[in-house]
């Protein structure tokens, strides 16, 4: 990256939105988020709330880079994606599929506190109702399981035909012990947690504790970092959002678009747990599918979902701390 904006640049157009979901998702029922524009564009800083500012502070490289800095060059125009099935009552897994138009794909969340195995299994045979026979059944358990609560689940739910678990532990030692175990079933391990939150993002990779990458552009810090990472670690990538309004999307999908390889259907039409949106083209799957672009926020929009003063005041003073960390 060049020399970095300066902090009066960025917030000359910051704006900070909270847009409602239609579904709870990580806890999270509203998604705020700051944008700005830079030369080549719209972009977004949205670190969840909960990480420090040292954390933080990487998703601001990314969004610096993606609003000042030409992207590498595109591969591919669309990206095949998921439906993401947050964990909900298997009663409701048909309305939140029906967000996602022509997805093939769906990514299920397991092992949420408060919820217990069987809530897993009725809602992970739900998807798998739904989509039928040909449809791909993935998990993710955002590392909540010990190895064996992961090992007993794992079996529990490999009668659904998994085409990969995600995270099912915290540690890189735990995913290696799980993906040995889990050797008899042929269930691939997906690393997410272990890649975006590790000071080496490498370290899953060496330690053999996985067969997939789950990457996300703004937690590496931009697009030529993950795609260091990925081409490092050599193994196949998943491009998945961190519940990015459809100005983060675009960062994912021109990181998708710029893999040598893309095996795996991306996690990136998250937009459809939105209710609302900051642009009057969000970034969906139309046929399973969203077009490599990026999202012009629309000025009436911008302005329907602004954060309250309070808000606006807290993302702010977060950027200027953030800002100074990177500046140097």
């Amino acid at each position: 990256m060049p020399d970095t904006p300066s902090l009066a640049d960025i917030a000359a157009t910051a704006r900070v939105v909270a847009l409602p979901m239609a579904t709870r998702f990580r806890g999270v029922t509203v998604r705020e988020a700051l944008l700005f524009e830079g030369p080549q564009g719209w972009s977004e800083f949205a670190p969840f709330a909960e990480y420090d500012d040292d954390e933080a502070s990487v998703w601001l490289r990314a969004a610096i880079d993606f609003a000042w800095m030409p992207q590498p060059a595109a591969r591919r125009d669309e990206i095949p994606v998921n439906a993401t099935v947050p964990a909900v009552a298997a009663d409701e897994v048909p309305v939140v599929l029906a967000r996602f138009d022509g997805c093939r794909t769906a990514k299920v969340k397991v092992a949420e506190r408060g919820k217990s195995l069987a809530d897993d299994v009725a809602r992970v045979a739900a998807v798998r109702r739904a989509l039928g026979p040909e449809g791909r059944v993935r998990l993710d358990a955002n590392g909540g399981w010990n190895v064996d609560e992961a090992e007993h689940a794992i079996r529990a739910l490999e009668p659904y035909d998994l085409e990969y678990v995600e995270q099912p532990c915290a540690r890189v030692d735990e995913l290696a012990d799980i993906r040995a175990r889990m050797h008899d079933l042929d269930v691939p391990i997906a690393a997410d947690e272990s890649v975006r939150k590790a000071e080496d993002p490498l370290a899953v990779a060496r330690a053999g504790a996985a067969d997939i990458l789950v990457v996300k552009a703004a937690p590496l810090g931009g697009l030529s970092r993950a795609l260091e990472v990925v081409a490092a670690a050599g193994l196949p990538a998943v491009v998945s959002s961190a519940l990015d309004t459809s100005v983060g999307l675009g960062m994912g999908l021109a990181l998708a678009a710029a893999l040598p390889e893309l095996d795996y259907d991306c996690g990136l039409g998250t937009s459809s747990l939105f209710l609302a949106d900051v642009t009057a083209q969000p970034l969906r799957p139309e046929g399973g599918v969203i077009a490599v672009r990026r999202a012009q926020p629309d000025a009436a929009l911008l302005a329907r979902h602004e954060a309250s003063d309070d808000r606006r005041d807290w993302w702010m003073s977060r950027l200027a701390r953030c800002h100074a960390l990177i500046a140097g």
